[in-house]
């Protein structure tokens, strides 16, 4: 997993996009889980929220997905969970970069996670 994230540190962010000269954040972890576990996950990160077993955030563990909505009421956001509050998604101004889940910013959008039942 973290060899993988190294490959795409910094990586920016475009929306749509699906390749390490621009990617948007559901298309990322849909590549994290191809090549770390060799699952598919649906392509949008509302459809992704849709495919998980719900926890708690106390519960997480490494490989569990964290979803956000920036935008209102509908999930626009995933990242994958990495360790002590820590996740890796693909911020819009820094690109693919590891945040933390308690961070102020974040956590007021933070509005579900899980394991994905894929």
């Amino acid at each position: 997993l973290y060899k993988f994230i190294d490959k795409w540190m910094g990586s920016p962010h475009r929306l749509g996009g699906q390749h390490r000269g621009g990617i948007d954040c559901s298309a990322f972890v849909g590549h994290v889980f191809r090549e770390v576990y060799q699952k598919d996950l649906p392509r949008s990160s509302k459809d992704m929220a849709e495919v998980i077993k719900r926890k708690y955030d106390h519960q997480l563990k490494e490989g569990d997905l964290v979803f956000f909505s920036f935008g209102g009421k509908s999930i626009d956001h995933v990242g994958v969970y990495l360790h002590n509050g820590k996740f890796v998604h693909v911020s819009t101004k820094q690109g693919v970069v590891i945040s933390n889940l308690k961070d102020a910013w974040y956590y007021k959008y933070f509005t579900r996670c899980g394991a994905p039942i894929i």
